[in-house]
């Protein structure tokens, strides 16, 4: 089986986590403020948090900015469930935003629409989660207008998109955010095997991030209540978490960085092969805005079902019985029955749900080879014929 996606691991990336295993540290140790240090130093943010997941990274960042019950917070219903599952944890409302038929992104048009319209029944949003899907960095600077104008703040969901570029610059630098997020799973860019990184330019943000993650714990004298009982001491200040990342995961992390560019290029060359190759098919390619960088974390097809007798699900089945894992990204969150009960239906977002009807992703990934692509484009010829 050809899967949709893949982690890539060399040698260098096993010996770096054995010597972590032979070390004494393989929790809390130096691993950890070493890999946040280089992604910081990566994207060119002042700040770098590592922990056991995106999923943590999302939650901690909206516990940080304040987010509460009775806040309301929205994102794109075109992700995963994480990306509004972060606000319920806080006890807020969620909403979506549907998506630009182009690039599967929020709508700056619709969004702002939405804002004017909440501005006048008093129901703006706390936060709003913007998700770089597959790669491609939303529009960030119109974003970052309209949170001026509205008085949002922003979180940006780039699970898909270390090491992509908007206006020339890595996402997760915050230049028009308050926040970025990462995720390390392994079908991501590089990987951690489960991790996430949350980062930021501001140092009260940073502040709470840090010691949230740390079951609301610190050990900084100055940040102290009481006097200290010795050099033992430390004190729970608030309601935090265990969402701490191991020096385990950070080593792995340390050494994949060093991947990361030629990761990108090679999936856009990857990207820029299935373009050429599918160009006689009844489908659509990625889009991509000519101000931004995709790591190509996904490639998305949309297939025309006006002009095909087979629906999706039989095109689905015959690919993955021919070995290819293609799979499809995502199901709308507001399909699913938790957020159903949440009173959203199915019509809410009609961009988002015309795309999950026609959306595929194909294989891509680092050790994809052209070849195993040519015969992934040909079996999908033959299957819409």
């Amino acid at each position: 089986m050809i899967p949709y996606g893949k982690q890539s691991i060399s040698k260098s990336d096993i010996e770096a986590v054995k010597k972590v295993l032979k070390s004494d540290f393989i929790t809390q140790g130096p691993k950890v403020p070493e890999f946040e240090k280089k992604v910081k130093n990566f994207v060119g943010s002042k700040y770098a948090f590592a922990m056991n997941s995106a999923t943590s990274s999302l939650h901690i960042a909206c516990l940080a900015i304040g987010l509460k019950k009775g806040d309301f917070l929205w994102t794109s219903s075109n992700s995963f469930v994480a990306s509004a599952n972060c606000g319920i944890y806080c006890g807020a409302k969620i909403d979506f935003v549907d998506i630009d038929p182009n690039s599967y992104n929020m709508d700056m048009k619709l969004l702002k629409e939405k804002l004017e319209i909440a501005k006048k029944n008093k129901k703006l949003p706390k936060v709003v989660i913007p998700v770089h899907m597959a790669g491609q960095s939303c529009d960030m600077k119109t974003m970052s207008a309209l949170s001026k104008q509205y008085g949002f703040k922003i979180i940006e969901d780039a699970s898909h998109g270390i090491g992509s570029k908007y206006n020339d610059k890595y996402v997760g630098g915050c230049q028009y955010s308050d926040i970025t997020v990462f995720s390390f799973h392994p079908v991501k860019i590089i990987t951690t095997g489960e991790g996430g990184v949350a980062t930021t330019n501001s140092r009260a943000l940073a502040k709470k991030i840090d010691i949230l993650r740390t079951h609301g714990i610190t050990k900084n004298k100055k940040d102290m209540i009481n006097p200290s009982h010795g050099p033992w001491y430390f004190e729970q200040l608030e309601l935090g978490f265990n969402y701490r990342m191991t020096d385990i995961h950070a080593s792995l992390g340390i050494n994949q960085m060093k991947s990361l560019k030629k990761f990108v290029t090679k999936r856009n060359s990857l990207a820029r092969n299935y373009n050429n190759l599918l160009k006689a098919l009844p489908l659509s390619t990625p889009e991509q805005s000519e101000n931004t960088l995709s790591s190509f974390h996904l490639y998305i097809v949309r297939v025309d079902l006006k002009k095909l007798k087979n629906k999706k699900n039989k095109i689905f089945n015959l690919l993955r019985k021919k070995g290819i894992g293609v799979n499809v990204h995502y199901i709308p969150i507001h399909y699913h029955p938790f957020y159903q009960n949440l009173k959203f239906k199915k019509g809410y977002l009609p961009e988002t749900e015309k795309y999950y009807e026609e959306a595929l992703s194909l294989p891509i990934y680092p050790d994809l080879s052209f070849k195993d692509q040519k015969y992934i484009v040909n079996s999908l010829e033959e299957v819409l014929k």
